[in-house]
């Protein structure tokens, strides 16, 4: 029996890696390492859309790792834009190696360009090898990367707002293109940033577009409350998630927010066979094809980018002084999985091999969407980034086997019903 229509729903968004999420994906027999990545992208996406999927999201690094290739986001997303009609498309800018005139410009312009589809990912980098690459001796700080990020944030949604609804007239016969009263400068002068404004951009339809937040430590977590509408976080089990899940929507209404205006949705990488013999082959599969050295360097940079190789491997994770340059709730998850299993680097390296330390799940369409379901419905996650192991066929997997099963429950929409990103999402225009 159909649930009823009026059954709270899922957020459902894709996180797109170029082989997939696994660390051995691009060794798989079915990857394709030949074509030109974006058609690759363009058919993934469009299957995506025609499974009524909120979102795919893209990452970015500003330095080579893993020795992977990957394309700039905001140029992918503007290509896939044109090649899709409903879908949102969320990128990745960080606020420490660039300018917010110029994220704000790029984001406003994908929002236009994809009738109201765009999010910004904002993230802090907790990539220290970026920092080569823009001038810098040493990974800019911790702290300051999140006191720069927030008024980053400030900078660029008030740019966004230099525009109000009307400003841009189109009178002809009048001669009047835009009002300039309804076009605001912005005249920002802060500790990190001097910008003018307004934007060259006009307002889309959706208003702004959607920011989207992973920060999960103490300073990231307050400023997701304080600006996000959406979080993408790590979280392994039920009970963790549901810790998190209250702490942010607490913060956020201690900021004088709706908890509704924020959008929690937990990594989740799943490996889905039509038995759970076949989903165990195609995970062992994938696990066989590690190798030492990029398990290890995945490890290491998961971790806190530090340097493991002269640790054996089949050794227990030594003692690490809390990072300065990398991701803090992070080093803090993989430290307790290690610990609270007793774990060697080589088996640490191994259970986070797909899933990055985000919740896991190998089995049926069915097993997958019951433990969905158990997080939706047991306050842990408001919706799901999905992670596919290998692409093409973990993410095809998943829309083919099960998006139909949670349609089924009556836990996801079988029909777009709006045509933003907010629309989707249930978020507030602005």
């Amino acid at each position: 029996m159909t649930a009823p229509a009026t059954r709270r729903q899922l957020s459902i968004a894709a996180f797109m890696m170029r082989h997939g999420h696994h660390v051995a994906a691009w060794r798989h027999p079915q990857t394709d390492l030949d074509s030109n990545p974006f058609k690759v992208f363009r058919q993934q996406v469009r299957n995506a859309e025609a499974a009524c999927l909120d979102a795919v999201f893209f990452a970015d690094s500003l330095a080579l790792t893993g020795n992977i290739p990957s394309l700039e986001p905001l140029t992918l997303l503007s290509a896939l834009a044109a090649s899709t009609e409903k879908i949102g498309l969320i990128g990745t800018a960080t606020t420490t190696y660039n300018e917010p005139y110029t994220v704000a410009r790029q984001f406003a312009s994908l929002d236009q360009l994809s009738d109201g589809r765009a999010g910004w990912n904002l993230v802090t980098s907790d990539n220290a090898a970026e920092a080569a690459n823009f001038g810098r001796d040493q990974h800019v700080a911790h702290a300051e990367r999140y006191a720069r990020a927030r008024e980053f944030h400030q900078v660029v949604t008030g740019l966004w707002d230099s525009w109000q609804d009307g400003a841009l007239v189109n009178d002809k016969a009048g001669g009047v293109l835009a009002d300039p009263s309804r076009i605001r400068k912005l005249d920002h002068r802060g500790e990190h940033f001097a910008v003018a404004g307004p934007l060259n951009v006009t307002r889309s339809p959706q208003g702004r577009p959607v920011v989207v937040q992973a920060g999960g430590s103490e300073a990231g977590r307050d400023l997701a409350a304080a600006t996000a509408e959406v979080v993408f976080t790590a979280q392994p089990t039920l009970a963790g998630a549901q810790d998190f899940y209250r702490d942010i929507k607490r913060r956020v209404a201690d900021k004088g927010r709706h908890p509704d205006a924020l959008k929690i949705m937990p990594g989740l990488f799943a490996v889905v066979g039509a038995s759970q013999a076949e989903a165990d082959d195609k995970f062992g599969e994938l696990q066989s094809l590690i190798e030492p050295k990029a398990g290890l360097a995945l490890l290491g940079r998961m971790i806190g980018n530090f340097d493991l190789s002269g640790y054996p491997l089949d050794g227990p994770l030594p003692e690490l002084p809390e990072t300065q340059d990398g991701q803090r709730s992070r080093q803090q998850l993989l430290t307790n999985l290690a610990q609270g299993e007793n774990l060697s680097i080589r088996q640490l390296y191994e259970r986070i091999a797909g899933g990055r330390g985000h919740f896991t799940v190998i089995g049926t369409a069915q097993t997958v969407a019951d433990q969905i379901e158990a997080w939706f419905e047991g306050g842990a996650a408001d919706g799901f980034n999905f992670m596919a192991p290998a692409l093409p066929g973990g993410l095809d997997d998943f829309l083919a086997l099960v998006v139909p099963e949670l349609q089924r429950r009556g836990l996801f929409r079988t029909a777009y019903t709006g045509t933003t990103l907010r629309d989707h999402l249930g978020l507030q225009e602005y």
